[in-house]
């Protein structure tokens, strides 16, 4: 009965999973039941390094069986923990994905890991999760011959170091390519979330240590949804600092969800090899049927530059906060003037990049938008040549450790003409998931992307947007100029959101009835509570 698992080993807490219990559970029977498997010592750097032979635990479990009031919908009368324990180490569980991608990266990262970092097993997981849902055939011989997926993973996919090789045993990646093959994904859908998932963990441990941030999911989805929400889809999409991919493959989700063919060219640049290689593959889950990502700089004065095409949609979340070297010649693509910070570098490039009629989504720091000098002339000029269109206000601590703000710039190519831009200010959006992250909801998102919506279908009726009060507001030209050409969407829109609806005595009225009733509730608690501790206190003779 037991035959098939004599080397497979479990911990406590995966015998806890798979038999269904709770983990003190697992304790207590060792601690009662002399017969219990004896434990056998693995890995001493592991934060479980007691590992338990399979075999001898299912059939230890068989023995017992589950009371009636602990089985689980379909578990007939006279069920043993051996037969659950069985079924979730053997059976393939359809749409499972996602569970043992948060098994084997956070609840047991450490036992499945071994002496690999961190950094380096996430991207492991990372080439694993997207060969499994693109080569079958190169999964099936993984599967016959594990050690043979680090020499990939080293000499072919330029992801890890020599020394990987030496840090993760065959025993050690035969567990982990079995969890991932007994758990088959419910569809294409859930293989692109457990990379993008297993893409989150693996940004957010590297910020710790200093690295590029990733640009956050929710983000990404507003940079996206806004850029594919109006005109025709993109035939060519590039992103000139693609990071993990993670801009390019909100945008080609967005394009699916709306119905909308995939561009016939996805392409962008970044300066890490191992990063560049995450993006390709990023991409390809996401759909991209042609995806060319090469070398990059951080900055496009440093060259080299990109091959002399343009794109009918540009998206990235380049690089900021740093100030260009001087004396630096004229770049082609300084069209308005000379740039002395690296945030004005790429807001340039990124317009001269657009084909006639493209558009652009930057992610820039909010001081961008009112920064004096050199800044505030180029803002100038790409105002008054009609290249911004919308600027819009995120909240901060949407970064994984840093509270920075960030806007959005959407830009369209040159119309050589002064036009209205519209400022969104979403600040107030979100909420947070941490005590030092915010995340903005599904309807966060939707407010963003619908406000730039209704106004460009507006625009291309000819008719007037009003905007939605404490949220946005559509300004000419002559007034951005009167203030200095400042993009800040909080110098357009007023924050009134504190006095809609006060000036309704209904509303008052039912407001203060609301709070009477509350202040009513808690001073009956707050009774309550000085009646017990009275009592407790007469008890003790106090």
């Amino acid at each position: 009965m037991a035959d098939n698992f004599e080397k497979v080993f479990v911990s406590r807490s995966d015998i806890a999973r798979l038999a269904g219990v709770r983990r003190p559970a697992v304790t207590n029977w060792q601690r009662r039941h002399p017969d219990f498997p004896v434990s056998v010592t693995r890995d001493t750097q592991s934060a479980e390094p007691e590992m338990f032979r399979a075999d001898e635990v299912l059939e230890w479990l068989s023995r017992r069986s589950i009371p009636a009031n602990a089985l689980q919908p379909g578990e007939p009368s006279g069920t043993t923990y051996g037969d659950r324990f069985r079924s979730a180490l053997t059976g393939e569980r359809p749409g499972k994905l996602l569970t043992a991608v948060e098994q084997l990266a956070r609840r047991e990262a450490d036992r499945f890991r071994g002496r690999l970092r961190l950094p380096d097993y996430l991207t492991l997981l990372l080439f694993l999760v997207f060969v499994r849902a693109t080569d079958p055939e190169r999964w099936s011989s993984y599967l016959d011959l594990p050690e043979s997926v680090l020499a990939d993973f080293v000499r072919e996919e330029h992801l890890g170091h020599q020394d990987v090789r030496e840090e993760f045993t065959r025993a050690e990646m035969a567990d982990v390519l079995q969890v991932l093959d007994r758990n088959t994904p419910a569809s294409p859908h859930e293989s692109q979330k457990a990379f993008d998932r297993l893409l989150t963990l693996l940004r957010d441990t590297e910020a710790r240590a200093g690295a590029e941030f990733l640009t956050p999911s929710s983000v990404s989805r507003v940079m996206a949804g806004s850029l594919a929400s109006h005109g025709s889809p993109a035939r060519t999409l590039h992103d000139p600092f693609c990071r993990t991919g993670e801009l390019l493959s909100a945008y080609l989700d967005t394009v699916a969800g709306l119905g909308g063919p995939v561009p016939e060219q996805v392409s962008g640049r970044g300066p890490q090899e191992g990063e560049l290689r995450l993006a390709w593959m990023n991409v390809r889950l996401h759909g991209a049927v042609v995806a060319e990502l090469t070398a990059g700089p951080r900055a496009p004065v440093e060259g080299p530059a990109d091959p002399p095409r343009t794109f009918d949609a540009v998206i990235t979340n380049p690089p900021f906060g740093g100030r260009l070297p001087k004396g630096l010649p004229p770049q082609e693509y300084w069209w308005y003037a000379p740039s002395r910070t690296i945030e004005f570098d790429w807001l340039q490039y990124a317009v001269s990049r657009l084909a006639p009629g493209g558009r652009a989504a930057v992610l820039m720091p909010a001081g961008a938008a009112f920064r004096t000098g050199a800044d505030q002339e180029i803002r100038a000029r790409m105002v008054e040549d009609g290249v911004v269109e919308c600027v819009m206000a995120l909240p901060p601590q949407l970064f994984e450790l840093t509270a920075v703000q960030t806007h959005v710039w959407l830009l369209r190519s040159p119309r050589g003409r002064g036009e209205s831009v519209l400022f969104v200010r979403g600040e107030h959006l979100g909420h947070m998931a941490s005590r030092t992250r915010r995340v903005l909801s599904d309807g966060d998102v939707d407010t963003l992307v619908r406000e730039y919506r209704a106004w460009r279908e507006a625009m291309d009726r000819g008719r007037d947007h009003a905007g939605a009060p404490g949220l946005s507001r559509v300004v000419e030209p002559e007034e951005i100029a009167a203030h200095d050409h400042r993009l800040d969407p909080a110098q357009y829109v007023r924050d009134d959101r504190s006095t809609v609806g006060v000036t309704d005595p209904a509303a008052v009225k039912d407001r203060l009835a609301q709070l009477s009733e509350e202040i009513g509730r808690l001073h009956a608690r707050a009774r309550a509570a000085d009646l017990a501790v009275e009592d407790r206190l007469r008890r003790f003779g106090l």
